[in-house]
């Protein structure tokens, strides 16, 4: 059975991205947020799941019953987000106010040589991971997704900027977990999302923002099996032009034995989830999972 956020729909379309994609690079990004205006209305109007989703998100990170405008503008964080791409995948780094929170912990990483998992999540923006890139130049993260999600973000890539260099790795094979291995030996960071499960992957049921929400165990097993670092990565909008990137250990595997390897997963997911939700009280209108996410 697909779980609930896989049998939702995205709304627009390939062709839409391209068009928005010529709007905004030849027009500016003030343009390009007018038409996105408008974008962004119809999908508060016309989206009812989406609606009584973020109702019930809005509800319970607000502690209190959320207004029209709570709702508008978590709408526009998730569209701003998404416009936001065309220009960091073109790398128009000079448009934004980026500030970045655990640079040295990825620094760290990277004198080492030594790569780790970047564990993401619908919170914000994962493609500011760029941005450090920009600074340090020897920065290579590469996605791990399943298989249909992997097309799909190849699909996006390639509608934004077709020249974009981005390792999409599908998993679902041996030689996927392979080519993970020799990724992270080779230095690189290993980006996967925390806050979805796949069809058929194990999760645990984890206390969240007043409820139960499950999370998946695959990417900290993963950083596990592999003993490496999970690393937080959240790319959070403020607004405008500003963006606030946050990288912090969430757990490492490094010294782990096989024995104490499922407790040490189970504690690392119950950390991420805690930190979500910190995270998220912070900046609550950067969460952007419109489907039915508490049990």
């Amino acid at each position: 059975m697909k779980a609930e956020w896989a049998t939702h729909r995205e709304r627009g379309s390939l062709w839409l991205l391209r068009l928005m994609t010529f709007i905004s690079l030849r027009l500016g990004r003030p343009a390009g947020r007018v038409i996105l205006c408008g974008i962004g209305v119809y999908f508060f109007l016309f989206a009812p799941q989406a609606r009584r989703a973020s109702l019930d998100y809005l509800r319970r990170v607000l502690a209190r019953p959320p207004r029209a405008r709570d709702r508008f503008r978590q709408v526009m964080s998730f569209a701003a987000t998404i416009h936001d791409r065309v220009y960091l995948l073109n790398e128009r780094f000079e448009l934004f106010d980026i500030s970045i929170v655990g640079e040295d912990l990825m620094a760290d990483r990277l004198r080492s040589g030594s790569g780790a998992f970047l564990i993401g999540a619908h919170l914000g923006s994962f493609e500011l991971t760029r941005a450090l890139g920009r600074r340090h130049p020897g920065l290579r993260v590469a996605m791990v997704a399943y298989e249909d999600n992997a097309r799909k973000l190849n699909a996006a890539l390639a509608a934004i900027n077709p020249a974009a260099k981005v390792d999409a790795v599908a998993l679902g094979s041996l030689e996927a977990m392979l080519r993970v291995r020799d990724l992270l030996e080779d230095g690189a960071f290993v980006g996967m999302l925390g806050d979805r499960t796949p069809a058929g992957e194990r999760e645990m049921a984890v206390s969240f923002l007043g409820g139960v929400a499950k999370f998946p165990l695959g990417p900290m097993r993963a950083a596990a099996l592999l003993n490496r670092q999970a690393i937080l990565m959240l790319g959070l909008y403020l607004g405008g032009n500003r963006y606030r990137v946050v990288f912090e250990q969430i757990a490492d595997f490094a010294a782990v034995g096989r024995r104490e390897r499922e407790v040490a997963v189970q504690e690392a997911v119950r950390r991420y989830a805690r930190r979500l939700e910190e995270y998220c009280r912070r900046y609550p209108y950067n969460w952007f999972n419109f489907y039915r996410f508490w049990s």
